[in-house]
């Protein structure tokens, strides 16, 4: 199979299991996907262009453009139903010139080709590695596409390692009911990726280990 043929593929998987959770998958999502707010505070840029992988409905965008607005924020996803949604709810807050959205797999995007420039100041990932079967890639490609002073932030489920046997095993069974799967070998990833392009890493967990909050850099903060 091609690269486009997996890319088109994967593209309709999305769009059949968003087409209708789209409508209700902020108010039924919010209440667990946890530190969202913690990543877009971290982020720390007053100008510059900051992308995100994996938009969704565009709920992490919104949050971003507000609260940097003189940022120029952008976003992609693999699903045209959810860029719908995204779509919509940008302009319903008024940010449609602030925020420029497109279709794209998060494993092989060309930001040149999608927004016009190679490289972002700040680029992040929300609760979507977990839901992509090549997960290390998107890192890598990410990793790869931020400016010389730039960072990668990346929020997910993290190895839920100190929470009781049974309560771990039926949160994992509800999460694969929706295609989630946490991704435990994160932060050994992360770090060989991190040794392989020279890039700095840092990464902290929730105190249950119920999520996990990464952040790689260029540079020495």
């Amino acid at each position: 199979m091609t690269q486009a043929m997996t890319a088109q593929s994967a593209a309709a998987k999305m769009n059949r299991q968003y087409r209708f959770q789209r409508h209700i998958y902020d108010a039924t999502r919010t209440h667990y996907l946890a530190w969202r707010q913690k990543l877009i505070d971290d982020l720390k840029i007053e100008d510059g262009n900051v992308v995100e992988i994996a938009c969704g409905t565009g709920w992490n965008l919104i949050r971003a453009a507000k609260t940097y607005p003189a940022a120029r924020v952008f976003g992609l996803d693999i699903s045209t139903e959810m860029l719908v949604t995204a779509r919509a709810k940008i302009a319903a807050e008024g940010l449609s010139s602030s925020v420029q959205l497109a279709q794209a797999d998060a494993t092989t995007f060309d930001l040149n080709s999608l927004f016009g420039f190679r490289e972002a100041d700040r680029i992040f990932i929300s609760y979507a590695l977990s839901m992509i079967p090549e997960w290390p890639a998107v890192i890598e490609r990410a990793a790869t596409c931020i400016t010389p002073q730039g960072a990668l932030h990346i929020v997910d489920f993290g190895p839920m390692d100190r929470m009781s046997g049974l309560s771990k095993q039926m949160l994992r069974g509800w999460l694969a009911h929706y295609n989630v799967t946490p991704r435990d070998d994160l932060h050994s990833v992360l770090l060989s990726l991190a040794q392989r392009l020279d890039l700095t890493v840092a990464v902290e967990h929730s105190r249950s280990g119920y999520c996990s909050y990464a952040i790689l850099r260029r540079f020495d903060p």
